[in-house]
């Protein structure tokens, strides 16, 4: 069912720091630099790129664990690229390779895991742990 996803999948994503996604504006540091939090998203953005398009109908793909370094700091105003690499398939759980690169440097790396879902039968168990 999930033939093609195979390791050697890329996807990336990138943005814009702005204030919005600072250290100092969420809460995570005191500085006006690229947050942590903020980069982490990126990276699981780029991650979603490289697998979820090729899921069947109704599968979909949730983290399930980033063990991720911040390198150094990316200012307001520069633009960052996260790229995430499939590097292991074992069943539906998938290990990929996440770099973020601002306009200068790396500024992060990590493994970030994460596992194919059937959407129905995932809404049934939120929905089930809504009513307990």
């Amino acid at each position: 069912m999930f033939e093609h996803i195979v390791p050697g999948l890329v996807g990336e994503c990138e943005t814009k720091v702005e204030v919005e996604n600072t250290a100092r504006h969420l809460g995570s540091g005191n500085v006006s630099v690229l947050a942590t939090p903020e980069m982490i998203r990126l990276m699981e953005g780029a991650a979603v790129r490289a697998v979820d398009h090729l899921l069947p109908e109704g599968y979909r793909t949730v983290g399930i664990h980033a063990d991720v370094r911040h390198l150094a700091a990316t200012p307001v105003g520069m633009t960052v690229r996260a790229r995430a690499e499939l590097l292991e398939v074992d069943g539906r759980k998938l290990t990929l390779r996440v770099e973020a690169f601002d306009e200068v440097e790396k500024v992060g790396e990590g493994i970030h895991q994460r596992v194919i879902i059937d959407l129905a039968k995932f809404k049934e168990r939120v929905e089930a742990k809504q009513t307990r």
